[in-house]
């Protein structure tokens, strides 16, 4: 995963808000990275409506670029 890639939420790991549970199955492109835990990355994915949220790397997919 790069900065600036597409990528699409397929799944998520955690209890989460509904504002967040709406994004499954969205595409987004990510913006940076951040450490998670001490021991993992994160992304921070930004989508068409400008919002910004950040996933753990195996709850997102890259998007086949056409």
């Amino acid at each position: 995963m790069e900065i600036g890639q597409k990528v699409k939420v397929f799944r998520l790991r955690d209890r989460v808000s509904s504002g967040i549970i709406n994004r499954l199955g969205q595409v987004g492109i990510v913006k940076e990275f951040k450490m998670t835990d001490g021991s993992g990355v994160g992304a921070i994915v930004e989508f068409d409506d400008q919002t910004t949220t950040w996933f753990f790397e195996d709850e997102l997919k890259p998007v086949e670029q056409q």
